[in-house]
């Protein structure tokens, strides 16, 4: 089969690879366009592009997917028997019904729950024990197309963001090569979703990062795990950003919500139940630390 592999950032990178070894004949890779960062405004690209040229597999990055005519018939002149999509954009019908057979995404979440753009936060910040991988066949509206294959995985209580994301990158690589072989076998029966089971998961927003210490202790902490190491949760002390990537629940602790208790070596906020120590931080312009060398320097 003719495939083309859609995605963008390092999570989508486990995929690609296993199907290039697994033999599978990727014909081009589409991702997003370059971008300039920093101060220098250097050009970056995407974590797929630079594996896509590392490996000698062309490149398509549209600028924009819905009503691109140029980018449908760049496409359709590939003459694809399969779109892969792993950490991409929302495809458009006019371009996930171009192949052959259609077009699947590798969802971070067991469907019909967590519909949406940040999956693995929510599972975190809601306090699951336990999540899920789905490669569904693409359609029109968002996360509900019919599912290939599905396996549950298990949060562990120290997990945050990053260390779930990269063990979920990992075991989703093995589904999409599944998913593929199960396509060119022909030997599959999709499932279809129960929409009323579904629940959403937006996109991560500022206010959504900053802490609210009247919620509970063990609220807060599964916030900071959802966000760490990345967009991170916040707190504001004198109109400043003070990140919070990693804490601890502390029990039985008489704090009124918001309220610090400092030593030389600890560092306690109190919430509507309960309290948390604070085991890293980072100040605003300042690199991130563990709380004994960030009290050397602040005081409350």
């Amino acid at each position: 089969m003719k495939i083309v592999f859609m995605g963008t950032p390092d999570f989508a990178i486990p995929s690609l690879k296993i199907l290039i070894k697994n033999n599978h004949n990727i014909i081009a890779v589409v991702t997003t366009p370059d971008k300039e960062r920093g101060r220098g405004q250097k050009i970056t690209f995407t974590a797929v592009k630079q594996f896509a040229i590392e490996n000698n597999i062309p490149v398509y990055q549209p600028e924009k997917l819905k009503g691109n005519n140029e980018f449908v018939e760049q496409m359709k002149g590939l003459n694809p028997d399969l779109f892969v999509v792993v950490a991409f954009r929302i495809l458009p019908k006019e371009v996930f019904e171009i192949p052959k057979y259609g077009s699947f995404n590798l969802h971070g979440s067991y469907l019909p729950k967590y519909r949406g753009a940040a999956p693995i936060q929510w599972a975190l910040i809601n306090g699951d024990t336990e999540t899920g991988l789905t490669t569904f066949k693409l359609a029109e509206k968002v996360d509900t197309g019919n599912i290939y294959l599905q396996e549950k995985v298990k949060i562990n209580p120290d997990d945050n963001f990053e260390t779930l994301h990269d063990r979920m990158s990992l075991i989703g690589a093995e589904i999409v090569l599944q998913t593929v072989n199960l396509i060119e076998s022909g030997n599959y029966e999709l499932q279809q979703q129960n929409d009323t089971l579904a629940s959403p998961a937006p996109k991560i927003t500022k206010e959504i990062c900053l802490i609210d210490f009247q919620k509970t202790a063990e609220e807060i902490h599964n916030l900071v795990r959802g966000l760490s190491p990345h967009p991170v949760a916040y707190i504001l002390h004198n109109n400043k950003v003070i990140k919070i990537y990693k804490t601890e629940i502390v029990k039985d602790v008489k704090l009124k919500p918001s309220e610090f208790h400092q030593t030389k070596t600890e560092l306690l906020i109190g919430c509507g139940k309960d309290a948390l120590r604070i085991l890293e931080i980072q100040q605003e312009g300042k690199k991130r630390m563990n709380v004994e060398e960030f009290l050397r320097g602040f005081r409350v």
